[in-house]
């Protein structure tokens, strides 16, 4: 208490000052290792929690399935997570090995033409399958491209990833040109978006990957991976110069 009594010819006001100053120092730099330290386990904690969360699912799914006399909670004094996971894996690996021989591929084409006759099964079955398919084929293009398209409004630009060309109907009906079909998810929830067609002429596709481009929309452009950023606001300065051009040219 010897510290706050005001010294000879001193200001105690001036003293008090230094006090506050040096205790705001002290909570600043605690909220700073607060945060620091929120910084380094949060993405940690929370990536142990999903998959930890998979694994609990996938064992609820699959370990119902194991008679009870081969689940190793019956040998062990506790249950072994993970076990599910395991013989889901070595099952669906199983699987893909015996439809790639003839007697696997023979079933399988079988199942399918039987799939085919029911009228409710028939379409989720056949749109699942073509999901799968275009997400897990090596030789796919969905999603591996990511473009540039002028969304919501003129001289606003939103990253779209790129999907199948329109085919069918669909191509027919559609104005003349090329068109592709293109997803744009939303931030920072990127399972939702919008789906719709338009031409390739309109799009500005980017030398940036998949990844990096779900990086920028789930952080809703906080984190930059590489040097995204400058690419970005490169293209983007060159879609709004084509874009005056194509205006000139319009108004001529």
């Amino acid at each position: 208490m010897a510290d706050l009594e005001p010294k000879a010819g001193g200001d105690l006001a001036a003293d008090i000052e230094q006090v506050t100053s040096s205790h705001t120092g002290v909570v600043g730099r605690i909220r700073n290792y607060f945060l620091t330290g929120l910084v380094v386990a949060g993405p940690l904690a929370i990536t142990v929690w999903l998959i930890w969360s998979f694994i609990n699912w996938v064992d609820g799914v699959v370990t119902p399935l194991i008679p009870p006399a081969y689940r190793p909670e019956s040998y062990l004094p506790w249950p072994l997570p993970g076990t599910g996971l395991i013989i889901a894996f070595v099952a669906l690996t199983l699987l893909g090995f015996l439809t790639a021989n003839l007697v696997g591929r023979t079933l399988v084409g079988w199942g399918e033409s039987l799939l085919s006759r029911m009228p409710i099964v028939r379409p989720i079955y056949k749109t699942m399958k073509q999901i799968f398919e275009t997400l897990f084929s090596k030789t796919g293009s969905s999603f591996r491209k990511v473009a540039l398209v002028e969304f919501p409004a003129p001289g606003m630009w939103s990253l779209v990833f790129l999907s199948q060309p329109p085919g069918g109907e669909v191509a027919d009906k559609l104005p003349q040109g090329e068109h592709v079909s293109v997803f744009l998810p939303c931030t920072p929830n990127p399972t939702t978006g919008f789906f719709f067609f338009v031409k390739r002429d309109e799009l500005i596709e980017l030398d940036i990957t998949v990844e990096n481009a779900m990086t920028l929309l789930i952080s809703a452009g906080m984190v930059q991976p590489d040097d995204a950023q400058k690419k970005l606001a490169a293209l983007a300065s060159t879609a709004r110069a084509a874009q005056a051009v194509r205006d000139s040219a319009a108004v001529k």
